[in-house]
Protein backbone atom coordinates (compact mmCIF):
# COMPACT_ATOMS: atom_id res chain seq x y z
CA UNK A 1 0.00 0.00 0.00
CA UNK A 2 3.03 2.26 -0.26
CA UNK A 3 1.66 3.68 -3.49
CA UNK A 4 -1.45 5.05 -1.84
CA UNK A 5 -0.83 8.51 -3.25
CA UNK A 6 2.01 8.04 -5.76
CA UNK A 7 0.25 9.82 -8.58
CA UNK A 8 0.17 13.60 -8.69
CA UNK A 9 -3.17 13.47 -10.52
CA UNK A 10 -5.28 12.57 -7.51
CA UNK A 11 -7.03 15.14 -5.28
CA UNK A 12 -4.97 14.18 -2.24
CA UNK A 13 -1.71 15.15 -3.95
CA UNK A 14 -3.25 18.18 -5.65
CA UNK A 15 -4.42 19.53 -2.29
CA UNK A 16 -1.00 18.77 -0.82
CA UNK A 17 0.66 20.96 -3.45
CA UNK A 18 -1.95 23.70 -3.07
CA UNK A 19 -1.53 23.96 0.72
CA UNK A 20 2.23 23.46 0.70
CA UNK A 21 2.47 26.04 -2.06
CA UNK A 22 1.47 28.62 0.54
CA UNK A 23 4.76 27.86 2.33
CA UNK A 24 6.70 28.54 -0.87
CA UNK A 25 4.99 31.90 -1.30
CA UNK A 26 5.38 32.94 2.35
CA UNK A 27 8.45 34.79 3.68
CA UNK A 28 11.05 32.65 5.49
CA UNK A 29 10.25 34.14 8.90
CA UNK A 30 6.61 33.11 8.59
CA UNK A 31 7.60 29.55 7.63
CA UNK A 32 9.80 29.37 10.75
CA UNK A 33 6.80 30.37 12.84
CA UNK A 34 4.62 27.75 11.16
CA UNK A 35 7.32 25.15 11.70
CA UNK A 36 7.38 25.81 15.44
CA UNK A 37 3.59 26.09 15.71
CA UNK A 38 2.95 22.89 13.75
CA UNK A 39 5.65 20.84 15.45
CA UNK A 40 5.38 22.00 19.07
CA UNK A 41 3.25 25.11 19.57
CA UNK A 42 -0.23 23.71 19.07
CA UNK A 43 0.49 20.61 21.14
CA UNK A 44 1.63 22.89 23.96
CA UNK A 45 -1.48 25.03 23.49
CA UNK A 46 -3.68 21.94 23.87
CA UNK A 47 -1.96 21.00 27.12
CA UNK A 48 -2.46 24.53 28.44
CA UNK A 49 -6.12 24.42 27.40
CA UNK A 50 -6.68 21.17 29.31
CA UNK A 51 -4.99 22.65 32.39
CA UNK A 52 -7.05 25.83 32.10
CA UNK A 53 -10.26 23.80 31.89
CA UNK A 54 -9.20 21.78 34.96
CA UNK A 55 -8.49 24.99 36.91
CA UNK A 56 -11.90 26.37 35.93
CA UNK A 57 -13.72 23.17 36.90
CA UNK A 58 -12.07 22.87 40.31
CA UNK A 59 -12.69 26.54 41.15
CA UNK A 60 -16.36 26.26 40.23
CA UNK A 61 -16.83 23.05 42.19
CA UNK A 62 -20.34 21.57 42.19
CA UNK A 63 -21.58 18.02 41.86
CA UNK A 64 -20.17 17.73 38.33
CA UNK A 65 -16.59 18.56 39.35
CA UNK A 66 -15.47 14.95 39.78
CA UNK A 67 -16.96 13.65 36.48
CA UNK A 68 -15.53 16.66 34.65
CA UNK A 69 -12.04 16.11 36.07
CA UNK A 70 -12.37 12.42 35.21
CA UNK A 71 -13.13 13.38 31.61
CA UNK A 72 -10.13 15.71 31.59
CA UNK A 73 -7.95 12.89 32.87
CA UNK A 74 -9.24 10.72 30.03
CA UNK A 75 -8.16 13.28 27.39
CA UNK A 76 -4.38 12.63 27.61
CA UNK A 77 -4.97 8.94 28.20
CA UNK A 78 -7.05 8.82 25.01
CA UNK A 79 -4.25 10.55 23.12
CA UNK A 80 -1.77 7.95 24.36
CA UNK A 81 -4.05 5.04 23.42
CA UNK A 82 -4.66 6.53 19.97
CA UNK A 83 -0.92 6.83 19.31
CA UNK A 84 -0.46 3.18 20.32
CA UNK A 85 -3.28 2.16 17.98
CA UNK A 86 -1.55 4.11 15.20
CA UNK A 87 1.65 2.03 15.47
CA UNK A 88 0.26 -1.08 13.72
CA UNK A 89 -1.71 1.09 11.28
CA UNK A 90 1.48 2.80 10.11
CA UNK A 91 3.25 -0.53 9.82
CA UNK A 92 0.42 -2.01 7.76
CA UNK A 93 -0.07 0.92 5.36
CA UNK A 94 3.67 1.77 5.02
CA UNK A 95 3.00 5.06 3.29
CA UNK A 96 6.16 7.11 2.66
CA UNK A 97 6.31 10.78 3.57
CA UNK A 98 5.08 12.95 0.68
CA UNK A 99 8.51 14.53 0.08
CA UNK A 100 9.90 11.07 -0.68
CA UNK A 101 7.54 10.53 -3.62
CA UNK A 102 6.85 14.05 -4.87
CA UNK A 103 9.27 16.72 -5.98
CA UNK A 104 9.02 20.45 -5.49
CA UNK A 105 7.60 20.43 -1.96
CA UNK A 106 8.69 23.01 0.59
CA UNK A 107 9.61 20.80 3.56
CA UNK A 108 9.89 22.84 6.75
CA UNK A 109 11.02 20.04 9.09
CA UNK A 110 13.98 17.73 8.49
CA UNK A 111 14.59 14.28 9.87
CA UNK A 112 11.18 12.72 9.25
CA UNK A 113 12.07 9.11 8.35
CA UNK A 114 9.01 7.23 9.62
CA UNK A 115 5.83 6.49 7.70
CA UNK A 116 3.23 9.14 6.95
CA UNK A 117 -0.22 7.58 7.52
CA UNK A 118 -1.69 8.51 9.90
CA UNK A 119 -0.46 11.78 11.38
CA UNK A 120 0.49 11.44 15.05
CA UNK A 121 0.13 15.18 15.63
CA UNK A 122 -3.41 15.21 14.24
CA UNK A 123 -4.27 12.09 16.22
CA UNK A 124 -2.99 13.47 19.53
CA UNK A 125 -4.56 16.92 19.23
CA UNK A 126 -7.93 15.52 18.15
CA UNK A 127 -8.03 12.95 20.96
CA UNK A 128 -7.24 15.72 23.45
CA UNK A 129 -9.88 17.98 21.90
CA UNK A 130 -12.62 15.34 22.00
CA UNK A 131 -11.76 14.38 25.58
CA UNK A 132 -11.89 18.06 26.46
CA UNK A 133 -15.27 18.41 24.73
CA UNK A 134 -16.65 15.59 26.88
CA UNK A 135 -15.65 17.57 29.96
CA UNK A 136 -16.62 21.07 28.80
CA UNK A 137 -18.21 22.09 25.50
CA UNK A 138 -16.78 25.61 25.35
CA UNK A 139 -13.20 24.51 25.98
CA UNK A 140 -13.78 21.52 23.69
CA UNK A 141 -14.78 23.71 20.76
CA UNK A 142 -11.57 25.69 21.14
CA UNK A 143 -9.68 22.40 21.26
CA UNK A 144 -11.35 21.20 18.06
CA UNK A 145 -10.26 24.40 16.34
CA UNK A 146 -6.67 23.81 17.49
CA UNK A 147 -6.78 20.22 16.20
CA UNK A 148 -7.97 21.34 12.76
CA UNK A 149 -5.26 24.01 12.65
CA UNK A 150 -2.68 21.37 13.58
CA UNK A 151 -3.80 19.25 10.66
CA UNK A 152 -3.49 22.19 8.28
CA UNK A 153 0.02 22.94 9.58
CA UNK A 154 1.21 19.38 8.97
CA UNK A 155 0.26 19.63 5.29
CA UNK A 156 1.60 23.19 5.05
CA UNK A 157 4.94 21.92 6.38
CA UNK A 158 5.13 19.27 3.66
CA UNK A 159 5.36 16.30 6.02
CA UNK A 160 1.87 14.81 5.57
CA UNK A 161 -0.77 14.28 2.90
CA UNK A 162 -4.24 15.71 3.63
CA UNK A 163 -5.57 12.15 4.01
CA UNK A 164 -2.91 11.49 6.68
CA UNK A 165 -4.44 14.33 8.64
CA UNK A 166 -8.03 13.20 8.04
CA UNK A 167 -7.05 9.72 9.19
CA UNK A 168 -5.44 11.14 12.33
CA UNK A 169 -8.47 13.28 13.16
CA UNK A 170 -10.75 10.27 12.67
CA UNK A 171 -8.54 7.98 14.77
CA UNK A 172 -8.29 10.46 17.63
CA UNK A 173 -12.06 11.00 17.58
CA UNK A 174 -12.87 7.28 17.45
CA UNK A 175 -10.60 6.33 20.35
CA UNK A 176 -11.68 9.24 22.56
CA UNK A 177 -15.41 8.69 21.95
CA UNK A 178 -15.70 4.91 21.73
CA UNK A 179 -13.68 4.26 24.86
CA UNK A 180 -15.10 7.23 26.76
CA UNK A 181 -17.95 5.30 28.50
CA UNK A 182 -15.51 2.70 29.83
CA UNK A 183 -12.97 5.34 30.81
CA UNK A 184 -15.58 7.43 32.63
CA UNK A 185 -16.90 4.37 34.45
CA UNK A 186 -13.39 3.68 35.73
CA UNK A 187 -12.12 7.22 36.31
CA UNK A 188 -15.19 8.86 37.86
CA UNK A 189 -15.14 6.74 41.06
CA UNK A 190 -11.43 7.48 41.37
CA UNK A 191 -12.09 11.20 40.98
CA UNK A 192 -14.85 11.08 43.61
CA UNK A 193 -12.52 9.24 46.01
CA UNK A 194 -9.85 11.89 45.46
CA UNK A 195 -12.49 14.59 46.03
CA UNK A 196 -13.21 13.14 49.48
CA UNK A 197 -9.54 12.99 50.40
CA UNK A 198 -8.42 15.68 52.89
CA UNK A 199 -5.03 15.96 51.21
CA UNK A 200 -5.76 15.45 47.52
CA UNK A 201 -9.27 16.88 47.35
CA UNK A 202 -7.92 20.19 45.97
CA UNK A 203 -7.29 18.39 42.68
CA UNK A 204 -11.05 18.13 42.18
CA UNK A 205 -12.40 21.11 44.11
CA UNK A 206 -10.76 24.30 45.33
CA UNK A 207 -10.14 24.57 49.08
CA UNK A 208 -13.17 25.87 50.94
CA UNK A 209 -15.43 25.18 47.97
CA UNK A 210 -16.90 22.03 49.47
CA UNK A 211 -18.14 23.90 52.57
CA UNK A 212 -19.58 26.68 50.42
CA UNK A 213 -21.53 24.22 48.27
CA UNK A 214 -22.91 22.40 51.30
CA UNK A 215 -24.08 25.69 52.81
CA UNK A 216 -25.70 26.72 49.55
CA UNK A 217 -27.57 23.41 49.22
CA UNK A 218 -28.73 23.61 52.84
CA UNK A 219 -29.96 27.18 52.42
CA UNK A 220 -31.75 26.33 49.19
CA UNK A 221 -33.43 23.36 50.80
CA UNK A 222 -34.71 25.45 53.69
CA UNK A 223 -36.06 28.03 51.28
CA UNK A 224 -37.66 25.36 49.15
CA UNK A 225 -35.84 26.55 46.03
CA UNK A 226 -32.50 24.81 45.60
CA UNK A 227 -30.30 26.55 43.01
CA UNK A 228 -29.44 24.83 39.78
CA UNK A 229 -25.75 24.42 38.97
CA UNK A 230 -24.51 24.90 35.42
CA UNK A 231 -23.56 21.52 33.98
CA UNK A 232 -20.19 21.56 32.26
CA UNK A 233 -19.97 17.83 31.68
CA UNK A 234 -20.85 17.33 28.02
CA UNK A 235 -21.92 13.74 28.35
Amino acid sequence: MAGLADSGSNPDVDLLYDINGLAKAAPPWFDRIMEFVGEYGLLFAMVLLVLWCWWTVRRRGGEDAAPSVAALAWAPLAAGVAVLVNVPIRGFVERPRPFNDHEGLEVLVDGKTDYSFVSDHATITMALAVGLFVANRRFGLVGLGIALLEGFCRVYMGVHYPTDVVGGLALGTAVALLLSPLAMALLTPVARAVERSPRAGWLIRARGRHHTEESRVATGTRNGAPGAEERDLAA
